[in-house]
């Protein structure tokens, strides 16, 4: 507690002094750029972070927060980010925020587009700093949802989905069909919102198909590591097993957990650094770090 405290107390102490350096433990150090613009709406923005003096950098983990489709911030992870940075100060990391839902705009494809422009910027940057443009999606909630659906939907016409390298899901729905994602108490919202209706999709899939991540789960999906809490009243622990099923039968390279807690657990003192190790495993076995 008292390591965690210090470190968040240096960080804000750099950021309130408008420095463009975090220093974190064990002399690790980034560059930090935020509030990059990605788009041209306000929303559109991210924070973006950059190992100093690394000349081997493998990737960048791209962070999506979560809020129902309709709330949220990428400020949300800011300090999940910073733990993520210790454990791999081999990687840059954009934490991001997107466009959100309302009464008079909807999930899809506004989301998973931005997913999209986030990627083309970071190639464009990733030239310039001569990194691998290999990407891993880390998202929690309704952010861990639109990292699947982008990682594994062929649908939508996103040009960097194969630069997709893994995907971390956090307490994500994967399968929005199911039963017991029905009691979430947003549900009506998420039903009339998910899908821009005045854009053409094809004939032969429903709009319930469209969001679905697991509806999309092929040979050739990103391999994909899932985090669900066994008392969480949000994303139901179903939402595991359903994922787990379909990605098995697909033959992708995956694991799943369970941690102790309910929905906003996962990045607790106790849980976090255990996902934290867990995703490092799991890259060392899929190549990835």
């Amino acid at each position: 507690m008292k390591k965690n405290l210090k470190l968040l107390f240096l960080v804000l102490i750099i950021f309130s002094c408008k420095e463009k350096t975090i220093k974190l433990n064990n002399n690790i150090s980034f560059d930090v750029q935020k509030n990059i613009s990605y788009g041209d709406n306000s929303e559109q923005q991210l924070d973006f972070y950059f190992p100093q003096n690394n000349d081997s950098i493998k990737g960048i983990f791209v962070m999506i927060h979560g809020g129902g489709w309709k709330a949220g911030d990428k400020s949300n992870l800011t300090r999940f980010a910073f733990s993520m940075m210790e454990k791999f100060p081999d990687y840059a990391f954009a934490n991001i925020n997107y466009r959100l839902a309302n009464n008079s705009s909807f999930i899809l494809p506004n989301q998973t587009d931005d997913i999209d422009n986030v990627l083309d910027f970071l190639v464009k940057k990733s030239v310039e700093m001569k990194v691998k443009p290999h990407f891993i999606l880390l998202g929690n909630s309704a952010g861990a949802h639109l990292s699947m659906l982008y990682g594994y939907n062929t649908l939508f016409d996103d040009k960097h989905r194969t630069k997709v390298k893994a995907i971390v899901n956090i307490v994500g729905p994967a399968d929005l069909s199911d039963p017991n994602f029905k009691n979430y108490s947003d549900y009506a919202f998420v039903e009339k919102h998910m899908i821009d209706l005045s854009k053409s999709t094809p004939t032969d899939l429903t709009n319930q198909d469209i969001p679905n991540p697991v509806y999309w789960i092929n040979k050739n999906s990103p391999p994909t590591i899932s985090f669900y809490g066994n008392n969480d009243y949000v994303i139901p622990l179903s939402q595991k097993k359903i994922l787990d099923s379909v990605l098995n039968k697909n033959k992708v390279i995956n694991q799943s957990f369970e941690f102790s807690g309910g929905h906003l657990d996962w990045s607790n003192e106790k849980n976090a650094p255990f996902i934290i190790n867990a995703i490092s495993q799991f890259l060392k076995h899929t190549g990835e770090k």
